[in-house]
């Protein structure tokens, strides 16, 4: 895709720094150059806005920014878009992005991820053996906690976790690499309005809550994931590493981008979790992987964040009913998304990861490369990169890549 995700309707928000100036700090995207936020502003940029910070663009992440009222932030992303149109930032604010190194967005002190999707818990459980998807299901979003020190910036690469496992056929538990190494497509988003503790949030204030989105790919490892399943559930399957794209798409970029659920809810859910606005209670967010393997190029899925049947904001709101409260910087995983398309021949094209993808690693799945090459692929393989990339409109803004690579 040659269109430039960072047009002047997206001004998207991260943190990056350079070998001349190694310090961390704030900074906006446009085209193939980044907009060092830290000289803007110390240069006037946007300073005559009620309740802005010029320093807060200093920080090494977006934490200060992000607490600041959602009218003043809007307030300064319009000033940077017009500015940025008009001419009116100096050259020497600008860096080309080929010239920079991307950092964490933000200060994550907490870390959830959910389990949403409908189509991507039906074909798991039909891979498990589950006769059906648990009642309790359809009544909350499912979501766990998880680790903070495994989320690294895109582009990213990380070691095969190795973790105790049972040999495949056999009830014999074995500790080694793990053999079954997935991807898993997923959106993340972080909480700007902090909720504190002891208190909720109503759901249809959830955007409020809501800095912006991200990629996300939630690394998995299906063999220690099916060991440790019970009775806890999964841990070193899940922990050894998530990968986000570094660039923070805001709600204000995606507010146009608004649709309606694709499933309706049933049982319907409780009033805790009922959205008023039901012509704005989801995103359009189209979703791709692709895999690169050996200078190759293959299209491994496609979705979309529309999917989900548990929206990003129920999926907030219920986080925080129980009154665990939530902190500037906490990030949400919106858990695999698949859909339930499928070409001519029945082949189902919106698969959120290779577990289902192979039928639970039963069959190998056999792609084709954009200049034509083949591949087969059950599970990742060393040297294997995976790139997720999100556009929304007619590619009128994206979200860049989240590339990952697996080492050994």
């Amino acid at each position: 895709m040659a269109q430039t995700p960072f047009t002047l309707f997206n001004i998207p928000f991260g943190v990056f720094s350079t070998e001349e100036a190694p310090h961390p700090r704030c900074a906006t995207r446009v085209g193939e150059r980044v907009l060092d936020l830290k000289k803007y502003a110390a240069d006037g940029g946007a300073k005559d806005i009620e309740g802005f910070i010029p320093g807060t663009f200093a920080q090494p992440s977006l934490n200060a920014f992000a607490q600041l009222s959602s009218a003043t932030r809007s307030a300064v992303r319009q000033r940077i878009r017009e500015d940025v149109q008009g001419n009116h930032v100096k050259e020497s604010c600008f860096v080309e992005a080929s010239r920079t190194k991307m950092h964490l967005p933000m200060h994550i002190g907490d870390y959830s991820d959910f389990y949403c999707s409908l189509e991507h818990c039906q074909n798991c459980s039909a891979h498990l053996s589950m006769p059906q998807i648990p009642k309790n299901w359809f009544y909350a979003p499912s979501v766990y906690n998880s680790r903070v020190s495994s989320i690294l910036p895109s582009p990213s690469t990380f070691k095969r976790p190795s973790g105790v496992y049972y040999k495949t056929g056999t009830e014999e538990a074995v500790y080694g690499p793990s053999q079954m190494v997935d991807f898993e497509l997923e959106m993340g988003y972080f909480v700007s309005k902090p909720v504190p503790h002891g208190e909720t949030m109503n759901v249809d204030d959830a955007k409020k809550h809501i800095f912006g989105f991200v990629l996300l790919n939630d690394w998995s490892s299906r063999d220690l994931q099916m060991f440790e399943m019970k009775p806890l559930g999964p841990f070193h399957g899940k922990g050894s590493a998530t990968t986000i794209s570094p660039w923070i798409v805001t709600m204000d970029a995606l507010e146009e981008f608004s649709v309606p659920v694709k499933t309706i809810q049933n049982p319907p859910c409780f009033p805790h979790l009922a959205y008023g606005d039901k012509a704005k209670a989801a995103l359009n967010i189209k979703l791709f992987a692709y895999l690169e393997r050996a200078g190759k190029r293959f299209k491994i899925s496609q979705s979309n964040l529309r999917y989900l049947y548990w929206t990003p904001y129920q999926q907030l709101a219920h986080h925080a009913s129980a009154g665990c409260g939530l902190n500037t910087g906490d990030l949400m995983g919106t858990g695999t998304i698949s859909g339930d398309a499928v070409d001519a021949d029945g082949k189902k094209l919106e698969l959120g990861c290779l577990y289902e993808a192979t039928e639970g690693g039963t069959k190998s799945v056999r792609l084709q490369a954009e200049d034509g090459g083949q591949a087969e692929l059950r599970y990742l393989l060393d040297g294997d990169e995976v790139v997720f990339e999100a556009w929304c409109g007619d590619m009128k803004l994206g979200f860049g890549e989240c590339r990952g690579m697996l080492v050994g």
